[in-house]
């Protein structure tokens, strides 16, 4: 009975270890399979590449499991909802924050570009050629960049006359552009903006070329006429003895031009070149007197002493007739003259006999009180020349007349004087 007990325990222990073994081997194997059914997938993330064996079966899932979160604007090489598979190769790249500064507005980006060239297509900001831009296309992206863009616009720039067109950024001066276009000033120039005022695509800059320059001008001095009696020459005749000469007045004015055109003249100073030298004229006061009539005694009938009578009043009556020579058949006055100008403000420039002095400015036109030299006449003047009696005048009475001049400085010049005037026709 012991020997049967004693067999049956030990095969009860061969059974159990048996039994253990088998338990064991299944285990292992289950090991196995376990290791054996999980997924080899790579993550990279910022240059960084981890593979990792799973059982996950999504991609959130695997990137749960390695405490990667996704971002709205983070980049991922596949969708987080996928099913995973082995050997697959996920990419996240995780966006960065910038701000793009545009004319001094910021603006707000997450990107997960590279470089700034592909965060500015990315964004499809557009650059022009002539704006300022703070990077470069090949820079690369970093957390915190602030891309700075000035926007460039035209101005107008009109320089003494002639205008252009000028590319420009907001933010500069007047005075930087000017400086940037290689414009100088001169000491008189103006410009309609301050130099440090900002440069603006609503605001033409406009400059003003301002020069001074001096012009010699000469104009001629009348001469003056100066009679004197002749007793030699018969009365009524003139006979000049020295034709006199014109002297020679230089002036010097100061005159202001702007952008080429004179818009100012003052006169700085006279001189006289040459002086006027006086025309002579010997005036005749000598006066032929009759020939004596003689008497001659004839004794006649009454009839002959009658005709006797009669041819006696022939001599005497020509004994009052005088002798004066060859009269002058023009009128001569001797008057008192003064000048004008038809460029003045408010002169309309037409005379009472419609010429237009304005259009004519060297025309020769004296203004006549009409009951001494009728208005149309020709005439001659003293000093002045051949003109046209073609006007009229509120002071211009009796023998004074007014004498026209192309200039306002002529007319002072030519001053008040007394001339001889010869009416011609």
């Amino acid at each position: 009975m012991k020997s049967n007990s004693k067999l049956l325990s030990a095969f009860r222990t061969k059974l159990i270890m048996y039994v253990v073994s088998i338990a064991a081997v299944f285990a292992l194997g289950g090991m196995v399979t376990y290791q054996v059914t999980k997924a080899q997938v790579t993550v990279s993330q910022e240059g960084k590449v981890t593979t990792v064996r799973t059982h996950a079966d999504t991609v959130e899932e695997v990137l749960k499991e390695l405490n990667i979160q996704v971002d709205e604007h983070d980049e991922l090489s596949h969708d987080l909802k996928e099913d995973l598979t082995s050997g697959m190769n996920i990419k996240h790249t995780k966006a960065v924050e910038i701000s793009v500064i545009t004319d001094g507005e910021e603006n707000t980006y997450f990107t997960t570009a590279g470089t700034v060239g592909e965060f500015l297509k990315e964004n499809e900001i557009v650059l022009n050629e002539h704006d300022e831009f703070s990077h470069e296309n090949t820079d690369s992206i970093t957390a915190g960049d602030a891309l700075e863009i000035k926007r460039a616009f035209q101005v107008t720039l009109d320089d003494g006359g002639e205008e252009s067109k000028i590319w420009t950024t907001a933010g500069g001066t007047v005075k930087e552009l000017l400086n940037e276009q290689n414009i100088k000033l001169g000491e008189l120039d103006r410009v309609n903006v301050e130099s440090d005022e900002e440069v603006s695509k609503d605001k033409d800059i406009v400059i003003t070329r301002v020069e001074k320059v001096t012009d010699v001008m000469e104009e001629s001095i009348d001469f003056s006429v100066v009679k004197k009696e002749d007793d030699s020459l018969e009365k009524g005749k003139e006979e000049v003895v020295s034709p006199g000469e014109e002297g020679v007045l230089v002036k010097h004015y100061e005159v202001t031009m702007e952008n080429g055109k004179e818009v100012d003249r003052k006169l700085v100073k006279e001189e006289v070149e040459k002086e006027s030298e006086q025309r002579i004229v010997a005036v005749g006061t000598k006066v032929n007197k009759p020939a004596p009539v003689k008497t001659v005694s004839v004794s006649t009938s009454k009839a002959d002493s009658s005709n006797s009578s009669n041819s006696s009043e022939s001599p005497n009556s020509g004994a009052d007739t005088v002798s004066r020579g060859d009269a002058d058949s023009s009128k001569s006055y001797y008057m008192h003259a003064t000048a004008y100008s038809a460029q003045c403000s408010g002169c309309s420039g037409i005379t009472a006999t419609g010429i237009n002095l304005k259009s004519n400015p060297n025309a020769k036109v004296i203004a006549v009180d009409p009951n001494v030299i009728p208005l149309g006449s020709k005439v001659w003047v003293e000093g002045y020349g051949t003109a046209i009696a073609g006007d009229t005048g509120g002071a211009i009475h009796g023998n004074k007349i007014d004498v026209h001049m192309p200039s306002s400085s002529a007319a002072k010049s030519f001053g008040s004087k007394k001339v001889q005037v010869k009416v011609l026709d």
